[in-house]
C-alpha cells in the first residue's frame, strides 16, 4: 500500500470531479483578493490555489491569512488548495494552523528541500502536500521529497529555480531546453515514488493562447500531467492540451482491439507493428480518457 495520502475530490458542476492526482490545471488566486476565489472556482480550471506566499507582500501576510479564513467560514461547501509560506519563515506555523480548516484540500509547500519539512507540514495541517521544487537543494533531494509520506504530487517552480541556478528562461521556445534536465528529474522521481505525473510551472504570457498550447503540449509530451496557471483565461487551453483527443482515443482502441485479435501474436495498426510498450501506452491513454471529457 502506498504511503502517500489519498487525494481528495473537489467538486465541480460542469465536469467530473478532479482529484489532486487527475487535475490538469491549478489556478493561483491572491489571498488578498478573496472576491476572486469565487470567480476562479467558476472558471474552467480544475483546482484553485489561494496564495499566501509570492502574491502577498510581507506587510500583508497576516491580513491575507485572516481574509482566507473568513472566506472559508462563509463558503462551507467549497474546497481550495493553499500555497503557504515556506518552512523557516515567520508565517509558516500560523499558515499551517489556519489550513487545518476542512475547506482546505491540500497545501503547496514552496522551496521544498527535505522530507522533514514535508512531514512537519503534513502532520501539522493534516493535509496532503504538493511540494514545490524550485531550488538546487530541492532538485538534489527529489527522491527523498517524492517518497515523503505526506507528498501527493510534485510541482515544478521554474522561476525561482532559474534565479537559484542562474538560468535564463526563454518562453519563446516552447521546449524551454534550459529546464529540460530538471523537469526530467521531477518526472523520474514521481514515477519512482508511484506519484501522479508532476505539475509543470507557469507560463507567464497571459494573452498568447497559441504559445500556451504549445507550452502545455510540450509539458504533456515530457511526462507532466498538469500546469500551474496565473489567469483564468489560460484554463481552457491547458485543459484541452492535457486531455486525450478523439483521434488519440480511436488509435488506442484500435491498438487494444488488434492486440486482442492477435491473441498474443504480432499485430499491425496504421502500418506500424504494435508490441507490449505500445499496448501499455494505449491502455494508459484510455485510462486517462475515462477520468476527463474527451475533446474533438
Amino acid at each position: 500500500m502506498s504511503a502517500h495520502p489519498t487525494t481528495p475530490e473537489i467538486a465541480r458542476a460542469d465536469a467530473p470531479a478532479p482529484t489532486l492526482a487527475s487535475a490538469r490545471s491549478f489556478l493561483f488566486v491572491p489571498a488578498t483578493r478573496p472576491e476572486r476565489i469565487d470567480k476562479a472556482l467558476a472558471s474552467a480550471t480544475d483546482l484553485v490555489i489561494v496564495d499566501l506566499e509570492d502574491a502577498v507582500a510581507p506587510a500583508d501576510k497576516e491580513r491575507a491569512r485572516s481574509q482566507l479564513s473568513a472566506w472559508l467560514e462563509t463558503h462551507p461547501t467549497a474546497s481550495v488548495l493553499v500555497r503557504i509560506n515556506g518552512a523557516g519563515t515567520a508565517w509558516h506555523a500560523a499558515d499551517l494552523a489556519a489550513c487545518r480548516h476542512p475547506g482546505v484540500a491540500g497545501l503547496l509547500l514552496p522551496k521544498a528541500e527535505s522530507a522533514a519539512t514535508i512531514d512537519e507540514a503534513w502532520r501539522s495541517s493534516g493535509k496532503p502536500i504538493l511540494p514545490i521544487v524550485e531550488t538546487g537543494h530541492g532538485i538534489d533531494a527529489l527522491d527523498e521529497i517524492a517518497r515523503a509520506p505526506g507528498t501527493a504530487r510534485l510541482v515544478f517552480g521554474k522561476l525561482d529555480l532559474a534565479v537559484d541556478l542562474g538560468l535564463t528562461p526563454d518562453e519563446s521556445d516552447p521546449e524551454e531546453l534550459v529546464f529540460l534536465p530538471y523537469r526530467t528529474r521531477l518526472v523520474l522521481a514521481s514515477r519512482r515514488a508511484d506519484l501522479p505525473p508532476p505539475v509543470d510551472g507557469v507560463f507567464t504570457a497571459i494573452g498568447d493562447p497559441q504559445a500556451l498550447a504549445a507550452y502545455a503540449g510540450r509539458a504533456r509530451r515530457h511526462g507532466f500531467g498538469a500546469l500551474l496557471l496565473i489567469h483564468p483565461a489560460q484554463a481552457a487551453t491547458v485543459g484541452t492540451a492535457f486531455t486525450p483527443a478523439a483521434a488519440e482515443i480511436a488509435w488506442a482502441e484500435a491498438v487494444i482491439a488488434a492486440a486482442a485479435a492477435a491473441g498474443g501474436g504480432a499485430a499491425v495498426v496504421d502500418g506500424r507493428m504494435i508490441d507490449a510498450p505500445v499496448i501499455a501506452r494505449a491502455e494508459r491513454l484510455l485510462a486517462a480518457a475515462a477520468l476527463i471529457p474527451q475533446r474533438p
